[in-house]
């Protein structure tokens, strides 16, 4: 492997060793307690015997799980390490911590807007966890993925797809008044939030900027697409590839020039 590229790297293994303390922590005396607590609650739960909702509340439900349901950390914690390795290997560890705490707070926010008046918390890391899958999806898309290890199907249809069932099951949820304990639309809170800066970041704009495309979007004919394409151009060599990947580990992924970038997303999607 290139040097600095690490099959558990630093943040991925950080943010696991604290979600599964976290957990630990739950499993004691005081875990319901801390559970209220960090739990991300709706505005205006209190008036129906809810504990309310608190500033810390969107950091602090990323780091709980359901005590009864240990698939709920096991399987968090997997899809975390098997898409978020190799995206945090590519961005560096404080883009990609950046990138999954904006991820996770964007999603509690989106959630928060779909839950109002609701007397349950949300917990989970899945909001964040959606939007590394999304990452993926639009750094790797024709990366095959096989679902229960046997079908492959690429990695762009596959979060396109994922997408699709999350909207699909959460309106069908709102609209029967399900008492279901999955929150969809934080998931999907979690993708569109990720697709927004993965879409500011590679297009070097601006907030202000950005805001302003979005603006001007209702006037084309064509919207954003799930994974925008590189520039074409001439394709880099495997010592220019090493030498780009040199540079991430000893000086991070911003050190890179737009062109270094677009080499380098190209070799992805190859």
């Amino acid at each position: 492997m290139p040097g600095g590229f690490q099959v558990m790297p630093p943040a991925i293994k950080t943010i696991i060793l604290v979600n599964v303390a976290v957990f630990l922590l739950q499993l004691s005396p005081a875990g319901e307690l801390l559970t209220i607590i960090g739990g991300l609650w709706p505005v205006g739960s209190h008036k129906f015997g809810g504990y309310g909702f608190h500033i810390w509340q969107p950091v602090s439900y990323m780091f709980l799980h359901s005590t009864g349901n240990f698939a709920h950390l096991f399987f968090n914690m997997f899809a975390l390490w098997m898409f978020g390795a190799e995206i945090e290997n590519y961005w560096g560890s404080r883009n990609f911590t950046i990138y999954y705490f904006i991820c996770g707070i964007g999603a509690a926010l989106i959630n928060i807007l779909a839950t109002l008046g609701d007397p349950y918390p949300t917990i989970g890391a899945s909001g964040a966890i959606f939007g590394v899958l999304l990452a993926f999806g639009m750094m790797f898309p024709d990366r095959y993925i096989f679902l229960y290890f046997l079908v492959p199907v690429k990695a762009k249809y596959f979060v396109a797809g994922y997408a699709l069932i999350e909207f699909i099951t959460g309106l069908g949820n709102q609209s029967m008044g399900s008492g279901s304990n999955v929150a969809h639309f934080a998931h999907l809170g979690g993708m569109l939030i990720g697709f927004i800066y993965i879409t500011i970041k590679r297009n070097e704009w601006s907030i202000r900027q950005w805001f302003i495309r979005m603006k001007g979007a209702g006037r084309k004919p064509k919207g954003p697409t799930l994974y925008k394409g590189v520039r074409t151009g001439e394709s880099a060599t495997e010592e220019e590839i090493d030498a780009i990947l040199d540079k991430i580990s000893s000086r991070g992924y911003e050190s890179l020039t737009a062109e270094e970038k677009r080499k380098l997303l190209q070799a992805g999607k190859r």
